[in-house]
């Protein structure tokens, strides 16, 4: 079980936008996209067949997973997460700080 999911507000522990929030939208092997986060500028060539125009736009672009923490909205800091099984058996994350269950 991952301890960073797609749709989890996370928090970027460094780089050029460290201290910023955003939302994951994608995960890959051990890299996060996150949303408005990490922005690079790509020069992108016109093609008129597929309607595509030319000009330079900004793309989000992948972070490590151990430069991202999950965003506790309680505390207002990054945190970190861990693991237990509840008492039906199943899995779910938790807030290693105050112990409440990550929804």
């Amino acid at each position: 079980m991952n301890k960073i999911k797609v749709k989890d507000e996370v928090i970027l522990i460094t780089g050029k936008d460290k201290g910023s929030i955003g939302t994951v939208t994608k995960i890959t092997d051990n890299k996060v996209v996150v949303e408005g986060l990490n922005l690079a500028k790509k020069h992108v060539k016109s093609n008129p067949n597929a309607g595509v125009t030319g000009g330079i736009i900004d793309t989000e672009m992948p972070v490590a997973v151990s430069n991202v923490a999950i965003y506790n909205a309680k505390t207002k800091k990054a945190d970190r997460v861990g693991l237990r099984t509840d008492k039906d058996g199943n899995k779910e994350r938790f807030f290693k700080s105050n112990g409440d269950s990550i929804v």
